[in-house]
């Protein structure tokens, strides 16, 4: 089970909805008028806290959850010090902490930016874009992609010029990749060695990479993403703060993400 802050806020919920609730039973049930009676200071607490909390961890456990982008994997669409929101209930809705779904709805496609709890160490998140649906053949030869049999074209927009913490992937090349008609954004270092082969793709997991491709870790080192590991669909910038280069990034507020 992951104690993460989820878990905090279920627990809080619990503790302070439980003081509460028992001291509102425990008057009526003695028939004190609670307008008459001051509350004790921890019922008082948790008559304060109780509605913040739970609404707190209804909204990030089934609405949208805020992240903040600690790499460089995802380059350019993403870069080092972004705040995103990610959509929690577009692949269906999942209980908090435990993770397990109750309701379905939709799947990922190909193209979707993902958060997922990676597969190694499930206590931590990571972000990386769907290139593989379940029982596809993706092939990855001479920085390429091919599903099932196809090439995912690519067009040269230049060097890339990196600003702030990203500033040590100038040079590299910046490209548009076309996903079977969805069109994204890549960086691709020449002279950077990276994994080739075959991957299949099992049913009920996904093949994700980096839009950095030589400086990513994803499923061509690891493998594929089990359903079950999905934390939702990143779809919007809401900061941006990066200390190295113009601290806030007023440009890239407000970004729609694809």
């Amino acid at each position: 089970m992951d104690y993460d802050f989820s878990f905090f806020l279920v627990a809080a919920s619990l503790v302070t909805g439980t003081i509460w609730g028992g001291y509102l039973l425990f008057l009526k049930l003695s028939k004190i008028d609670s307008t008459q009676r001051t509350e004790p200071l921890i019922v008082e607490y948790a008559h304060s806290f109780f509605p913040i909390v739970f609404v707190v961890l209804i909204l990030r456990s089934f609405v949208a959850e805020p992240f903040r982008i600690p790499s460089g994997s995802m380059m350019p669409t993403l870069l080092i010090g972004d705040f995103i929101l990610v959509n929690k209930f577009i692949y269906g809705v999942r209980l908090p902490v435990l993770h397990n779904k109750i309701i379905d709805i939709n799947k990922p496609e190909r193209g979707d930016s993902v958060v997922f709890r990676y597969p190694k160490n499930p206590k931590v998140d990571y972000i990386k874009r769907v290139i593989g649906l379940p029982g596809d053949r993706i092939a990855y030869y001479n920085k390429k992609i091919y599903i099932n049999g196809k090439l995912a074209k690519q067009v040269s927009l230049g060097d890339y010029q990196g600003v702030g913490q990203g500033k040590n992937m100038t040079g590299n090349e910046h490209l548009l990749e076309d996903l079977t008609n969805i069109e994204h954004n890549i960086l691709i270092d020449q002279n950077a060695s990276s994994i080739e082969g075959v991957f299949l793709v099992p049913k009920g997991h996904y093949f994700v990479m980096g839009d950095n491709r030589d400086n990513s870790n994803d499923s061509r080192y690891w493998g594929t993403v089990p359903e079950e590991n999905l934390v939702g669909k990143a779809f919007f910038i809401w900061m941006s703060w990066d200390w190295q280069h113009k601290g806030v990034g007023l440009d890239r507020i407000g970004t729609i993400l694809k």
